[in-house]
């Protein structure tokens, strides 16, 4: 009797292994209790804490950089028209063509709405150029900016060329295009509420965290600029600068040229506006790349340390496949030889026993 309890005790205690071995090998984790890796259970815990952190860290830096890239995208495209109306269709305009003329504003319209759905641009549901207030587009009535109060502000001013001269009418344009008056700006409620407050107090740019105390800002408004310091004729914003420009050459009546003198320094004054415009938004854009490529070098690194994390934690909570399956075996082999001694053990009886 004695033979036979030890042999059934060690016989269960083998299927006991053999079990544990074989949930080892189907899951790979040492065990589905995370109490079972005492004493290893605090380090697990404090591994699988920074872990969940650098992932963290990792998912927030890759919506950012898909944010920043459909950004870069949008400030390309606005440099795009900068270029091609500075570079292509102002210098055609001193001809005094009235087809050209006629051509030129009706570039310009399409190329304000063409601008305002740029800025209107969204990406899983939030609207990229709006600042904090990712719900509701920057420039409200996208279709109507090509007609809206700025606009037309800006076509009296040149339709003014003759009595006012080049100078005052380029200033006075500057000055409707800087304006954050309700009715005149086409921006929405919250940009020109921003606007209205000193530097100091308006709202912090759009970052991502890529790492503890460490922000990356990569967030633009439609109204104002980021990091780009605008230079020349300019209202100090890439953004007011194509648009008042813009609304400038879709303002040029053909009785404008007649003007002589006055509509050269005109044209001239509007071509350095666009050269303004499309100098900042490459700096823009060039300093979103920055920011963009600082982002994917932090997520670089959480992604490294993350991976060490993950090797750490598996020598805790995971088995060697290799390793589990060959003591599995072994196991097995001692448990079918068990089976077979306690069977033996149940056929033995007292004549074959004496024999």
């Amino acid at each position: 009797m004695e033979i036979a309890t030890r042999l059934s005790a060690e016989t269960a205690l083998l299927r006991s292994r053999l079990e544990t071995l074989t949930r080892q090998a189907a899951t790979g984790q040492r065990t589905e209790r995370l109490g079972e890796l005492a004493p290893e259970l605090p380090r697990a815990i404090s591994l699988r804490a920074e872990l969940g952190r650098r992932e963290t860290y990792d998912r927030v830096l890759t919506q950012a950089q898909g944010r920043a890239a459909v950004m870069q995208e949008s400030l390309g495209r606005l440099r795009e028209i900068a270029r091609e109306f500075r570079a292509n269709v102002l210098p055609r305009l001193y001809s005094a063509d009235p087809v050209l003329l006629s051509s030129a504003r009706s570039q310009a319209r399409l190329a304000l709405t063409d601008m305002a759905h740029l800025l209107n641009l969204r990406q899983a549901g939030e609207y990229l150029f709006s600042g904090q207030d990712i719900g509701n587009p920057p420039i409200p009535d996208p279709e109507g900016l090509a007609g809206g109060q700025m606009a037309q502000d800006i076509a009296a001013q040149v339709a003014a060329l003759g009595t006012a001269g080049a100078a005052a009418v380029i200033a006075a344009t500057r000055g409707i295009a800087q304006s954050n008056a309700p009715g005149v700006s086409p921006f929405s409620a919250h940009l020109q509420a921003q606007e209205a407050l000193p530097p100091a107090e308006r709202e912090a740019r759009r970052a991502a965290p890529a790492a503890d105390g460490e922000l990356i800002a990569y967030g633009l408004t439609a109204d104002r600029n980021g990091e780009a310091q605008s230079r020349g004729e300019t209202t100090g914003s890439w953004a007011r600068d194509l648009m008042r420009n813009l609304m400038s050459v879709a303002a040029l009546d053909d009785s404008l040229p007649a003007e002589g003198e006055e509509w050269a320094a005109l044209l001239a004054g509007i071509r350095d506006g666009f050269a303004a415009a499309e100098t900042a938004l490459a700096e823009e854009s060039g300093a979103l790349g920055q920011a963009a490529a600082r982002m994917g070098s932090a997520q670089r690194r959480h992604r490294d340390v993350s991976d060490q994390l993950r090797q750490q934690l598996a020598a805790i909570e995971e088995v060697d496949l290799a390793a589990a399956l060959e003591r599995m075996q072994a196991t097995r082999t001692a448990l079918e030889a068990s089976y077979r001694a306690i069977a033996s053990l149940s056929e033995l009886t007292l004549a074959r026993f004496l024999r």
